[in-house]
């Protein structure tokens, strides 16, 4: 008998119901990954050239509430880390705004009038952005965290969060940076996670990959990810 079908046979339902939804889950990625290439590849086609110092000036109008070097900042509620992260992530999220796919009435404004170039040159200089992180987390949730991000949740059938968002949380093309991420942003996020996401049938997204994930995580694993995010640079 061929070694991999006896592997199989001798894997529990729970084992195998695991490993279909790992397999699942890679597929869905690099489906996701091609769906928004195409879609920023067209994007990119009608886009016409904006001068340096407009994006500049725009840049300066981001950073009042995405903090200094786009680290983010700790408002009246907190505001996200942009520095450093995936161009193709933030094109997508900034359409899924103005397309009403993600909920947020602030953002709708800001990005329903910027042109293609400019989200594009927007999100290469945020790209190239680094700053410390700003940190603050819960310490000792930390390691909790770190065991989540590298292996998952397998009774809970979550997979390790580093199988889409790479080995030190730096992202991949539509797949987010979370290094540095704010740990009560990437908290409120998760928890509410259907309430803000997906929110047009019609026009699915790299969302819908994360829905099951987040529905599956308890609160004191979501803070304790969101701790161990929170440091990373």
């Amino acid at each position: 008998m061929d070694p991999i079908i006896r592997r199989a046979q001798a894997m529990s339902p729970n084992e195998r119901r695991g490993r279909m939804q790992v397999v699942s889950l890679k597929l869905a990625c690099q489906t996701a990954m091609l769906a928004i290439a195409f879609t920023t590849a067209g994007r990119a086609q009608d886009a016409k050239p904006v001068s340096e110092h407009d994006v500049q000036a725009k840049l300066a109008y981001c950073e009042v509430c995405h903090g200094v070097s786009a680290q983010g900042f700790h408002g009246y509620y907190p505001i996200p880390r942009l520095a450093g992260q995936q161009t193709d992530y933030l094109e997508n999220q900034l359409q899924a705004f103005i397309e009403h796919r993600r909920t947020n009435n602030i953002m709708f404004n800001v990005g329903h009038v910027l042109s293609p170039a400019m989200i594009a040159a927007l999100a290469a200089d945020f790209k190239d952005l680094n700053p410390k992180p700003l940190g603050g987390a819960p310490k000792d949730l930390v390691a909790d965290g770190k065991k989540i991000f590298e292996e998952g949740i397998p009774a809970a059938n979550v997979p390790a969060c580093a199988s889409c968002h790479g080995p030190e949380a730096k992202g991949n093309g539509p797949f987010p940076r979370l290094a540095g991420q704010l740990f009560d942003y990437v908290s409120n996020k998760l928890k509410n996670w259907d309430k803000e996401r997906g929110q047009d049938p019609a026009k699915p997204d790299t969302s819908a990959i994360m829905e099951p994930i987040a529905h599956g995580l308890k609160e004191p694993q979501i803070k304790a990810v969101a701790a161990y995010l929170s440091y990373l640079e």
